[in-house]
């Protein structure tokens, strides 16, 4: 469990965050007719925060391919 939050950290940090600024924007700014299909509902931006979260932070993880020198 310890070694998955380890190597997962950066992603996990992102899935937090988004998610946080997702249901956020959905709050304070939102969509006020109900047509928007993301920030009509509160779980659709959080979602939405949360994958986007989880994109952004992921790419400072690093990879574990190594390179053959041949």
């Amino acid at each position: 469990m310890m070694n998955f939050l380890i190597k997962y950290k950066f992603g996990l940090v992102g899935v937090l965050v988004g998610g946080i600024l997702g249901y956020s924007y959905y709050h304070f700014i939102g969509c006020t007719t109900g047509s928007c299909a993301i920030t009509s509902k509160p779980f659709n931006s959080t979602a939405y925060g949360m994958v986007m979260g989880y994109l952004m932070f992921s790419v400072f993880q690093k990879s574990k391919i190594k390179e053959e020198h041949v």
